[in-house]
């Protein structure tokens, strides 16, 4: 087969495999991407845009990225103790984690439904992807967990915290039964951690084989790629090794300072948005043919009678929502909607009742 036809030449994994599908929004209400709807006051826009103004765009960036570090371990709680490696978006960490311990007859454990770059980069990095499902109220089946551990002896254990789709944070008892048991790295995926109710970033010191993972991007910085993670420093010294040289450009860098100098701002969004989670819920459950779970995320995930005729329904009527149920079976006819403002939520309840309706 000629290596000039992308059947020849490209890896089987990657051939068998889709590219990230991302919506056009255009014209839409866009509560797919749990994104926050606040943008920066006026003031805040022209400061920023002041400070970026000023940046040496004709150098590469500072690859230290000092300063930025010390403002994540100051502001966000990230442990002295612990090593700090900075990706462009959590992907990015999760590409590095992949790669550095992908070795022949390496495997990957993992809860689903769950974020799917977890399984996307395992493959991609040439490691087996074993996935556990969740029991059927969307929480974690520890013993099947524990029994996959015991079986594939899996080089990574990947846990969102909260889990993306399902909203929901696991049981921590069940967690601290799967970082004892792992051989290796346990990672929890604290992406939604700015509405959860708690965090495990205090729990490194406890345990050598965690690993804390964050992201900028859900307290309202979607726009800027900026990712974290903390664990004991010997393990971020061996991942900085496979994470790429200026992988955090100056402007994104300088927007991070930035929004940190004036987190205040960002963390009382985030209180408002839980809040505003709250009255969410109460809505939807209020709502003839609608179950909606519970959520430490920005998001609710809801069941219907028939989702992808209900999603389909509600874009016509302008607003873009997330149809899950093919994600996974424990997900049939499953849709998951960001958090945002009142108006937005409003507008987002009107177009689900009228669209049930005509789904119904």
């Amino acid at each position: 087969m000629s290596l000039r036809t992308p059947a020849g030449l490209m890896r089987p994994e990657v051939l068998a495999m889709s590219s990230y599908h991302v919506p056009a929004a255009s014209g839409l209400l866009k509560l797919d991407a749990m994104e926050n709807p606040y943008r920066l006051s006026p003031e805040l826009q022209r400061a920023l845009g002041e400070r970026l103004g000023a940046i040496a765009i004709n150098r590469y960036p500072a690859p230290s990225y000092a300063r930025l570090k010390a403002m994540i371990r100051d502001r966000l709680g990230v442990p002295a103790s612990a090593g700090l490696l900075l990706g462009n978006g959590s992907d990015e960490l999760i590409t590095i984690m992949s790669v550095a311990t992908a070795r022949p007859g390496a495997t990957i454990v993992a809860p689903v439904p769950s974020f799917v770059m977890y399984d996307v980069s395992t493959r991609l990095a040439g490691s087996r992807f074993v996935p556990v499902p969740l029991a059927s109220d969307f929480s974690l089946d520890v013993p099947a967990m524990l029994a996959a551990i015991a079986e594939h002896q899996p080089a990574i254990v990947w846990i969102a915290y909260p889990n993306n789709p399902t909203g929901n944070a696991f049981d921590r008892a069940g967690i601290e039964q799967i970082i004892e048991a792992a051989p290796g790295l346990v990672v929890l995926d604290e992406a939604y951690q700015p509405f959860a109710p708690d965090s495990w970033m205090p729990e490194l010191a406890r345990h050598d084989n965690l690993v804390v993972m964050r992201t900028v991007s859900k307290l309202g910085l979607a726009g800027v790629r900026i990712g974290y993670m903390a664990a004991a420093p010997h393990w971020i010294d061996e991942f900085d090794k496979v994470r790429p040289p200026y992988n955090i450009s100056s402007l994104d860098e300088a927007a991070a300072e930035f929004a940190l100098e004036h987190l205040d701002v960002l963390l009382e969004q985030a209180a408002r948005l839980r809040t505003d989670r709250g009255h969410l819920l109460a809505a939807l459950r209020a709502m003839p043919g609608v179950v909606a779970f519970d959520s430490a995320a920005n998001f609710v995930l809801v069941r219907v009678a028939d989702g992808p005729a209900t999603a389909t329904a509600m874009r016509t009527q302008g607003v873009l929502i997330k149809d899950v149920g093919r994600m996974h079976p424990l997900l049939a006819n499953c849709l998951r909607f960001t958090v945002s403002s009142p108006d937005e939520n409003a507008t987002l309840l009107a177009a689900l009742s009228s669209s049930l309706a005509v789904s119904g």
